[in-house]
């Protein structure tokens, strides 16, 4: 029996970083659309390249969610998969994959397959991707059901927060005035939003300067559970010296277990832009 995990690339996991004898990893790649510049969300794609096409681009880059077929492909390489996508809020790849699993089990009615809305991206899919492979390498009684409930049970306590410094995205998208993104750019002022219970985007606070922008974080983490012994992910668009100064602070403020560091994949980079830091625990 094959346990199989499955997400759409916005988890920021890269396939090459996944290690198990018992599981199998794969991401079903977004499709980022900037001019005439296609880019696959894969393992090998170049960020700095992706940025530099989107600063380039005067008008509004788009993003694709894979086919329900590109899932199916995936979800047919096991015999017990749990998959994890984007906020069903924020894209349809939710939705491509529920068809994707419906189309596998009519061939192949013998196989399980569940998909979870994740209401999250980022460092929260990577920590549910943690978590499916520790329950699956632990199991010995094929207790799927059990896990997806488990599974749905963790996904409901995660928590989303990031902030933006370049804000070029929502302005070509229409999103926020391009003079209020200057403003914003001129005085140094960070946007701190973080994701509400059904995956959707809250604007929650804005800050001046670096450290009155990490505090304001640890501020809105402490707000929004018992960070006690919590595990976080901080996700960085080109910004590692960034995310090193949130991760001291985080230490210093709050009881967490561990702070733990990855670079963001394309979509969560057309989204964050450079030097943006999004935040799962």
């Amino acid at each position: 029996m094959t346990w199989n995990i499955v997400s759409d690339s916005s988890c920021d996991l890269r396939m090459s970083d996944f290690e198990s004898a018992r599981v199998r990893f794969e991401t079903v790649p977004l499709r980022l659309q900037v001019g005439d510049l296609e880019f696959l969300d894969n393992d090998d794609l170049e960020i700095p390249e992706l940025l530099t096409a989107m600063a380039a681009e005067k008008s509004a880059s788009s993003t694709a969610c894979p086919s329900p077929a590109a899932f199916a492909r995936a979800f047919e390489k096991g015999d017990r998969t749990i998959c994890f996508t984007i906020s069903s809020n924020l894209s349809g790849t939710y939705n491509a994959a529920v068809m994707g699993r419906d189309m596998v089990l009519e061939e192949h009615p013998e196989k399980k397959v569940c998909v979870i809305d994740s209401k999250a991206t980022a460092g929260a899919m990577v920590l549910l991707i943690r978590k499916a492979r520790e329950l699956m390498e632990a199991d010995t009684e094929d207790d799927f059901e059990g896990i997806c409930s488990q599974l749905r049970i963790y996904q409901a306590a995660l928590r989303t927060c990031f902030t933006l410094e370049n804000f070029d995205n929502l302005i070509k998208n229409g999103r926020m005035r391009p003079l209020v993104g200057t403003l914003l750019h001129t005085l140094g002022i960070h946007v701190i939003a973080d994701a509400t219970p059904q995956g959707t985007i809250h604007v929650a606070d804005k800050a001046r300067g670096e450290v009155k922008t990490y505090k304001a974080i640890t501020a809105l983490m402490k707000a929004s559970k018992d960070c006690t012994d919590a595990e976080v992910v901080i996700s960085h668009c080109e910004n590692l010296a960034a995310a090193l100064k949130l991760k001291e602070q985080i230490l210093a403020d709050l009881p967490v277990k561990a702070v733990e560091i990855i670079p963001c994949r394309g979509l969560t980079s057309f989204y964050a832009m450079e030097k943006g830091l999004i935040l799962g625990y």
